[in-house]
């Protein structure tokens, strides 16, 4: 005979179950939202790998812990983690905390479904379908199709298999053996993501044509066409141009329109990777940046990033009305995907996509965008650029700061020129010894946990800032104190 005892928690009590996640979701108010979003807190407290799987105590044994452990590991785990929601977090494309997305999240997670039928997710199937819908009006097209994905590398790896199969259907029984030598094309700039995918879906890195970049990180239209004519020349069929909108390091927008001609001319498949600079489209001030989009097949947008909707967030949209995602991807499992079901079986999404379970991606962005409306998120967007122009005239008026080029997005880029290194840029070590200070900076800020900003080399330059200006919350106040405390972690350099 079945026990009769429910099963929501070891010992059968539902009461302390209840107790125990009141008391978590307390811990989290006050560990996360409070303090993981107050200027006075540390972004993080940063231990040694060693000394931090100590302190976690990270084995797994055999016998359980009792509730008040389980709450002082949750205090634990979130005490060591770093706050990315908190207005000194420069690190990443995304960074922030929404409330409204955040409560989409935890009703996500608690009703623990997946976004493959209509009859396990019901609710969902219809609001992922009106989501995408309007981020495709967006886009500027009034039909299409689309999909929420694990993340942009796995959009922009999505749209290189759909442009594949769209040339040559019979791949998809056939494999490798039905391809003639392809490639495809993207600037030095675009993400990485893109040669990964390439290697993934069995093209190989070497297919992947890297078109020139101007001196602003954009992709030059004419030396696209020279690589796709070179191409042509070697026996190797074209099939797609990658071009990107919001670079990652950079924050470049890549020419569409000139870009689209190319891709007409040529019948390529023109996919455009606006992971990050997507959401500029709801801006009216600024969606000019993202001209020509319109005339893309495949678009990856995440709105994770720049609209705080919350890890994850990333839509893949098709203009394609002919149901490719699923012609692309199906495999019809028949213990999932019945024909014969009770109701319109279109509404089983599952088989667009490879995964088998999906999260839902879709509430926290829908529950945000009802609280905001989309006034409030292009005021968000405009706030982020207003801010960023802020930064970078502020910049501009102290000593030791020099800009690597006039932003036209929300990425700013600079060198610190510590004071052992002003006025020496004739010497011959100038630039070796600059690309040193960024890294001792880094260590310097994230050991105090005061601020996080990420850095890196590209091309000829040694390593320099990348401040991302994403975080709703932000303030002139945290733009004064980015700069005051980068004059503070280096005045001794």
């Amino acid at each position: 005979m079945a026990d009769s005892k429910p099963l929501f928690s070891p010992d059968g009590d539902p009461m302390a179950a209840e107790a125990l996640l009141r008391d978590v979701f307390g811990i989290v108010m006050d560990e996360v939202i409070r303090k993981g979003t107050s200027a006075s807190e540390k972004v993080c407290e940063w231990k040694e790998p060693e000394e931090l799987k100590r302190l976690l105590d990270l084995e797994l044994r055999s016998e359980g812990e009792a509730a008040e452990r389980i709450l002082a590991r949750c205090r634990e785990v979130i005490h060591y983690s770093v706050k990315t929601c908190h207005p000194h977090f420069f690190n990443q494309l995304f960074s922030g905390l929404d409330p409204h997305s955040l409560a989409g999240r935890i009703v996500t997670e608690s009703l623990n479904t997946s976004q493959y039928t209509y009859e396990i997710a019901p609710v969902f199937v219809l609001m992922e379908e009106e989501v995408l819908k309007k981020l495709r009006s967006l886009v500027g097209w009034s039909s299409g199709d689309g999909v929420f994905c694990p993340g942009g590398s796995i959009s922009n790896m999505y749209a290189v298999n759909l442009a594949r199969y769209q040339r040559y259907p019979d791949c998809k029984q056939r494999g490798l053996r039905a391809l003639q030598p392809l490639a495809l094309f993207a600037s030095k700039e675009c993400h990485y993501s893109i040669k990964k995918g390439a290697a993934f879906l069995g093209l190989g890195t070497d297919s992947v044509r890297v078109v020139k970049t101007d001196e602003r990180g954009k992709m030059i239209p004419e030396d696209l066409e020279r690589q796709i004519s070179l191409a042509e020349a070697e026996g190797i069929v074209p099939f797609l141009v990658s071009a990107t909108s919001g670079t990652t390091v950079l924050g470049a927008f890549d020419p569409l329109e000139a870009i689209a001609d190319v891709c007409q001319r040529h019948g390529l498949w023109l996919h455009v990777d606006a992971a990050w600079g997507g959401s500029v489209l709801l801006s009216q001030t600024h969606r000019h940046l993202l001209d020509g989009i319109q005339r893309a097949d495949s678009v990856a947008w995440n709105p994770h990033k720049l609209l705080t909707a919350g890890l994850q967030c990333s839509a893949l949209l098709l203009r394609d009305t002919s149901n490719l995602l699923r012609r692309c991807h199906g495999s019809q499992a028949s213990y999932l995907f019945q024909q014969d079901k009770f109701y319109d079986v279109a509404l089983d999404t599952g088989d667009k996509v490879v995964q088998c379970g999906r999260r839902v991606d879709c509430l926290k962005l829908w529950l945000m965008w009802k609280a905001q409306g989309g006034q409030g998120l292009e005021r968000r967007v405009d706030q982020a650029f207003a801010l960023a122009w802020y930064l970078v005239e502020e910049l501009k008026k102290r000593e030791g700061f020099e800009l690597i080029m006039e932003p036209e997005f929300v990425n700013v880029c600079f060198w610190f020129v510590p004071p052992s290194l002003r006025g020496k840029q004739e010497s011959p070590d100038y630039s070796e010894r600059l690309a040193k200070v960024a890294p001792v900076l880094k260590e310097r800020m994230v050991k105090e946990g005061s601020m996080m900003i990420g850095y890196q080399p590209h091309g000829t330059r040694g390593n320099f800032f990348r401040m991302v200006v994403a975080n709703p919350a932000l303030t002139r106040a945290d733009m004064d104190f980015l700069l005051n405390e980068l004059e503070r972690l280096g005045q001794d350099l």
